[in-house]
């Protein structure tokens, strides 16, 4: 039981982990002086539904990147709130809903 609590925290991490580097990743090729980037906020959306949505958050206002965006502003912190219900939900069931 324990294998599987260490198991899901890792995986937390590394979504977080690899949603601040998406964001990041994203600010600097906007910031680039070359062709202009042709992506939209499917890749945040994708990653914050998976578990990053706190990290995509804290990440875009540490670095000043996409506030104006009003879709993220208000998707963002609704995931945020749903993915933390979902951990602590998950951690007090003992993760008994997963099958064995």
């Amino acid at each position: 039981m324990l294998m599987l609590y260490i198991m899901f925290a890792v995986y937390i991490a590394a979504v977080n982990v690899y949603s601040v580097m998406l964001v990041i990743s994203q600010r600097n090729d906007c910031l680039s002086d070359e062709i202009k980037p042709t992506y939209g906020d499917g890749k945040l959306l994708l990653a914050a539904l998976l578990g990053g949505a706190l990290g995509i958050y804290v990440t875009m206002f540490i670095i000043r990147f996409k506030l104006k965006n009003i879709v993220l502003m208000i998707l963002l912190p609704i995931i945020a709130v749903f993915n933390v219900w979902l951990c602590i939900i998950a951690f007090r069931s003992g993760m008994t809903f997963i099958a064995v």
